[in-house]
């Protein structure tokens, strides 16, 4: 804990708390977090230019159009992903439990009920993404490390 002056008393501030939610303003594309706790209230924010971090990604339909077809960055309308599994949560997916793994899933690959297909971290949480019926994995639409949306397409399923 840090003691830091405010009107004239002391303030007590948990700098690890502060930092975790930092972090997670950089996980969830956030620009802003507020935790209240009885009176005390910790505010966490950064300036709205930070906003343009998706304007990164954007190249990333003309690098997949030349790229195998397991990567397809078309967009949550095009029609291939209407029964996609989607995310069910903000994050960052991971298609291999650790870095250099052989991934969850490929294109191609048959998946029963109940498999990992990926992962989606949030807040320090994995949260394992499941195949919700046995089938063949048709599409994989992120990148390994990519930041994804709530109810974004993940995975084609069929």
């Amino acid at each position: 804990m840090a003691d830091i002056s405010h009107n004239g008393g002391a303030m007590q501030v948990d700098v690890d708390l502060v930092r975790q939610l930092a972090e997670l303003l950089d996980t969830t594309q956030l620009t802003e977090i507020e935790v209240e706790d009885g009176e005390r209230k910790i505010r966490v924010a950064r300036k709205a230019a930070a906003v343009a971090a998706p304007v990164h990604y954007a190249p990333a339909p003309a690098v997949a159009a030349g790229a195998p077809p397991q990567v397809d960055t078309a967009g949550p309308s095009a029609p291939s992903h209407a029964n996609a599994v989607r995310s069910p949560m903000v994050g960052t997916v991971y298609l291999a439990a650790e870095p250099g793994a052989k991934p969850f899933a490929a294109v191609g690959q048959s998946v029963a009920a109940g498999d990992t297909l990926l992962i989606v971290e949030a807040m320090k949480v994995m949260n394992p993404i499941t195949a919700p019926s046995a089938g063949t994995v048709k599409a994989v639409l992120v990148e390994n490390g990519q930041p994804v949306e709530f109810d974004q397409p993940l995975v084609v399923v069929e």
